[in-house]
């Protein structure tokens, strides 16, 4: 049995409380995976008036990337691009980026990150917007990838006579994913205490007073 900590505020609190709430988070990637799979799974059912459900449209976005020989890490960010479409729809694309970024690279993280907009390229001058916006982020590193994403799976994914694979194919690529130690594959700017890292660069926040 997990042995509770006994501070009543922060400021009370000791180091050795703060290595055994490390190692209660930092050791449980199976439970955060066994979360975000669950989480994918209540898009299905919900359409949103779409020929495919969100959920069917993450499995053929992972689907198409997964037959196009794309990386193990861009096959679950394809996966998990719309995860966000029913908690956060008006930020989808921050919510989801938020949920992948401990653990892809840069170049990843930007293309989920940016999706929203790119895919934009594909409808936005349908609903009287301009279809190019992106080009605002023309120089961004994940520029070329973001719109590549777009183009190849992300916005051809709306067939509903496509056959895509289960979510059970994609399974062991999420859990390989999210084991890996938090920002390891990125340069996010980080603090480490007992394995147990905090994120220096949340959103666009930027340091007034950086070292």
């Amino acid at each position: 049995m997990t042995t509770l900590t006994k501070y009543r505020s922060m400021d009370e609190s000791t180091t050795e409380d703060w290595r055994a709430v490390a190692n209660s988070v930092s050791g449980d990637t199976a439970g955060m995976s066994d979360l975000i799979l669950e989480m994918l799974k209540r898009l299905d059912g919900s359409s949103l008036v779409a020929p495919v459900t969100p959920y069917e449209h993450s499995l053929q976005t992972a689907t198409r990337a997964f037959k196009d020989d794309a990386d193990e890490e861009i096959i679950v960010c394809g996966l998990l691009h719309d995860i966000g479409d029913l908690m956060a729809p008006q930020n989808h694309a921050e919510f989801a980026a938020s949920l992948v970024r401990p653990y892809v690279s840069d170049i990843n993280h930007g293309v989920v990150l940016l999706h929203e907009i790119f895919q934009g390229y594909h409808y936005f001058d349908k609903v009287g917007i301009d279809r190019n916006l992106r080009e605002r982020y023309r120089g961004h590193p994940s520029f070329q990838a973001t719109a590549h994403f777009c183009e190849k799976w992300d916005q051809a994914s709306f067939d509903q006579n496509y056959e895509s694979m289960p979510l059970e194919a994609f399974e062991p690529m999420v859990r390989r994913i999210f084991a890996r130690a938090p920002y390891s594959a990125n340069r996010t700017d980080h603090v480490n205490y007992f394995g147990f890292r905090v994120n220096m660069t949340p959103g666009n926040a930027t340091a007034t007073n950086a070292a």
